[in-house]
């Protein structure tokens, strides 16, 4: 494609340009505009029939978080992504040389934009799915469609609402068409957080249907073996993997342990390898063991307190913004996230340079503790007096009861009684996605764009916008925001679409959360990259 002068355009690097910087100390993409050849040269053409990895070695490791499925076009928890990830592949995948995040060509050799709505994949030659069946351009199809229109609908569908055709070029090769410029497009077509790119095996589909998920059949380094409730979720090595060298281990277990303190004991005794997740509570504890290593950081997320703007009484937006003045963050960050975290002012977080204001705390955006003004907006409330809510909560997460704990004597200073319910994770994930509560704190992790942390979640009428708030503006400006690659223009767009949400206080924000992974020290090869995954690919036990 050219402009009329005849120059030519690299869109990809232009996409690339505008988007760097987008997480913090990360650039996204650097160099993506180098040619085909030469990212095959570097390593992303890989076939199966080059040297293999000699798989010995089990892993075990505790995964502490609620499991939805193993459908990636479906699941909600990134606790699910992180054993998917190891099943499947994307399109694309998020790599991390520990300065900067980049999206890569994963099971497409090689990536190019013909314009800056068309994107061209050219997929690797000869890999097959685990049940033997081809990955070739029409199984890519098949998973995109999938998300985009699939019946019963993904939740990750708005991921691909842009794409208006896919063409199948030849067997290996596809072209995307969008109707508009789509700077999230990167993420969305990764295999772990995007999910939308994640592909499957159609026939694997098609036997299984809506227990695909408990049946997964990917392209990745693990097949699937077995799910055992209350138990293990048991991978082994793909023999057939494409990319050479991988993986190193013959088998990895994913062990369904609750109890975070059990899963520290069982690693400092060696009945396990690793840990998906270490709770805060216990990364002082953790960081003193000599044979385990630590690896994490803050990440792109938020913590916040979401309330039901459904129904009575926080229907009423005056005393919703009470609630969010009268919450002192730098409590909350001490008692609840045991001094490891930092306040939110808003949802966009501080590893996404570019896009996160960093003088926020000095200006006068967003939320922030305020209890005269709580009081003021209390004042306005449609009911006064005191006001009886339940506030459902868990023991999962990254500040299990102590926030909610830490939160009611808050709350009683502007009038507002709390019950606290504690609930199982699948009842409580049940009652928020059936809008049965009033008030609860949730958490939204792993996000490498302000799209996905502004959008899906608070869209009118999106799936995952459990608040049921509704602001016009709001969905304009992110779907401007989206359609916009240049990278000022996209932060001040949502800058202001954050500005609409603080404003009318669906949710009251709390705190950004460092996010740890704990293995033993004789696991070797670990390659953390920021966004809550728990890739083995390149995992081996010394």
């Amino acid at each position: 494609m050219t402009r009329d002068t005849g120059e030519k355009i690299d869109h990809k690097a232009v996409l690339a340009a505008r988007l760097s910087s987008r997480i913090g100390r990360r650039s996204f993409l650097k160099g993506v505009g180098v040619g085909a050849g030469a990212l095959a040269a570097a390593g992303l053409g890989l076939t199966p029939d080059l040297a293999r990895a000699d798989q010995a070695g089990h892993i075990r490791i505790a995964s502490l978080s609620h499991i939805d499925t193993l459908d990636p076009h479906f699941t909600f928890f990134l606790s699910a992504v992180q054993v998917i990830n190891n099943i499947h592949n994307g399109l694309l995948k998020v790599t991390f040389d520990g300065e900067a995040v980049k999206f890569e060509p994963d099971l497409a050799a090689t990536w190019d934009m013909e314009d800056d709505t068309t994107h061209l994949f050219k997929l690797h030659e000869g890999v097959k799915f685990h049940d033997g069946t081809a990955c070739d351009a029409e199984a890519v199809k098949f998973s995109l469609m999938r998300v985009k229109s699939g019946e019963p609908k993904s939740p990750h569908a708005w991921k691909l609402e842009l794409l208006d055709e896919i063409e199948i070029v030849d067997p290996l090769t596809l072209r995307l068409k969008f109707s508009k410029p789509y700077a999230f497009l990167p993420v969305a077509l990764t295999g772990s957080t995007g999910r939308a790119g994640t592909i499957v095996s159609p026939a694997a589909v098609e036997k299984y249907g809506m227990d695909y998920g408990r049946n997964p059949v990917g392209t990745g380094p693990f097949k699937f073996v077995s799910w055992k409730d209350n138990d293990a979720i048991e991978l082994e090595a793909n023999p057939d993997y494409f990319e050479a060298g991988m993986p190193k281990l013959a088998k990895a277990s994913f062990m369904l342990i609750n109890e975070p303190s059990t899963a520290v004991a069982a690693l400092v005794s060696g009945q396990i390898e690793g840990m998906n997740d270490c709770p805060l509570q216990l990364v002082n504890q953790v960081k003193q063991v000599p044979t385990v290593n630590l690896y994490g950081g803050v990440e792109g997320n938020y913590t916040y307190v979401g309330m039901n703007t459904r129904k009575a009484p926080f229907d009423d937006v005056d005393l919703r913004r009470a609630v969010a003045f009268a919450i002192d963050r730098d409590a909350v960050v001490k008692q609840g996230y045991f001094g490891l975290a930092q306040q939110a002012f808003t949802p966009i977080s501080p590893p996404m340079t570019g896009f996160y204001d960093p003088n926020i705390a000095e200006s006068d955006r967003g939320q922030r503790f305020d209890l005269a003004k709580a009081k003021e907006f209390r004042a306005k409330a449609k009911t006064q007096g005191d006001i009886e809510v339940t506030y459902i909560m868990t023991e999962d997460g990254p500040g299990g009861t102590r926030v909610a704990q830490t939160l009611a004597p808050m709350l009683a200073e502007i009038g507002i009684k709390v019950k606290l319910e504690l609930l199982e994770p699948a009842a409580w994930v049940k009652r928020m996605k059936d809008g049965d509560f009033e008030i609860l704190d949730f958490r939204w992790w792993a996000d490498l764009d302000p799209e996905e942390t502004l959008y899906p979640e608070f869209k009118s009428g999106g799936s995952w916008n459990y608040w049921g708030w509704e602001n016009a503006e709001f969905d304009r400006l992110c779907i401007e925001a989206g359609a916009t690659i240049d990278q000022a223009k996209r932060a001040e767009l949502y800058r202001e679409a954050e500005d609409h949400l603080m404003d009318e206080a669906p949710v009251a924000m709390l705190a950004h959360i460092p996010v740890y992974k704990a293995f033993a020290k004789k696991v070797e090869g670990f390659q953390y990259v920021p966004c809550d995954l728990v890739n083995l690919h390149t995992v081996s036990i010394g």
